[in-house]
């Protein structure tokens, strides 16, 4: 029996960095005092997402991990508070910038970064100007609780992102997010389609899983997104045990027993019956897996 305790948060944004790791901060100590020990703040959170357009100014925010005020400050939380905490930053290493996030684990120590692999471009969400897409690869860190699986919002969307994590030996996954409205089309909604893609990794792969989103209105200009929250907890069944509203500040926390959950895993099957010698299609863009014949030559 191996009990692990997690949440997720959400909150409002603003540009003021200083007070977002205020507000971010007062969720965490809010999680650990309900007893969590995986504690998830949502994506780019030190300010407004700042992708609505595309503006030279704003590539300035991006920091390294060593000089960013976010990592540095919740450092000390996770030591103080004895709990782990995915730190979503925008990184500057040499020339590229990335939409990164820093695993701090319970001690205070480090575990590395991931670098979110899709980046998305649409109305409203012009990342691909603004970040690089990752070069780590899927990454599962072996934090003091769990081994854990961290995607980045548009990772969301890709079972294969969920599946490598869950194949490098992953017990939780957790995808901090920034998504709402969309601003060319306002009689879009992604809310519902947005949770049961998840819901479908955490079903597929028998694995809880644990997203964040941020609430409120963002202006750029003449567009703005209306972020709708709704993060939620889901179990290894895909089943939602824990859902914020669209609206509101809120801390779910909800606790798994990590040895249970791998015994469904490993008795459903599903990994054991994995037929790797004939998914190559998804090796490829167009589903064509016929190499090109050969050009002159012997």
């Amino acid at each position: 029996m191996r009990n692990v305790t997690v949440a997720a948060t959400q909150m409002i944004g603003g540009w003021n960095v200083d007070e977002n790791i205020e507000r971010g901060e007062r969720l965490v100590r809010e999680a650990a005092a309900k007893g969590a020990q995986i504690i998830l703040l949502q994506e780019l959170f030190e300010r407004n997402y700042f992708c609505q357009k595309q503006k030279p100014d704003y590539l300035a925010f991006a920091t390294t991990v060593a000089e960013n005020k976010a990592v540095a400050h919740f450092t000390k939380i996770a030591k103080e508070l004895n709990v782990v905490l995915p730190i979503s930053i925008y990184e500057r290493a040499g020339n590229c910038l990335y939409n990164s996030v820093v695993i701090i684990d319970a001690d205070g120590e480090n575990l590395g970064t991931y670098r979110k692999s899709h980046i998305p471009d649409g109305p409203g969400y012009s990342e691909k100007y603004y970040f690089t897409p990752g070069d780590t690869g899927f990454k599962v860190f072996a934090t003091k609780y769990a081994n854990i699986g961290v995607g980045i919002c548009w990772d969301q969307w890709f079972p294969e992102c969920a599946r490598s994590m869950a194949l490098m030996g992953a017990e939780l996954l957790f995808y901090p997010t920034a998504i709402g409205s969309e601003p060319h089309d306002p009689t879009i909604s992604s809310r519902d389609h947005w949770q049961r893609t998840q819901q479908g990794h955490a079903a597929a792969n028998l694995m809880p899983l644990i997203a964040s989103n941020r609430i409120g209105t963002e202006t750029e200009g003449d567009y703005h997104i209306t972020f709708y929250g709704s993060s939620f907890i889901a179990d290894e069944t895909g089943a939602k045990v824990q859902e914020a509203n669209e609206t509101d500040e809120a801390v779910l926390v909800h606790s798994f027993d990590l040895d249970a959950v791998a015994a469904t895993r490993r008795a459903w099957g599903i990994f054991r019956d994995r037929r790797i010698d004939i998914y190559g299609t998804v090796l490829t863009k167009d589903g064509d897996t016929k190499q090109p014949a050969k050009q002159g030559g012997n």
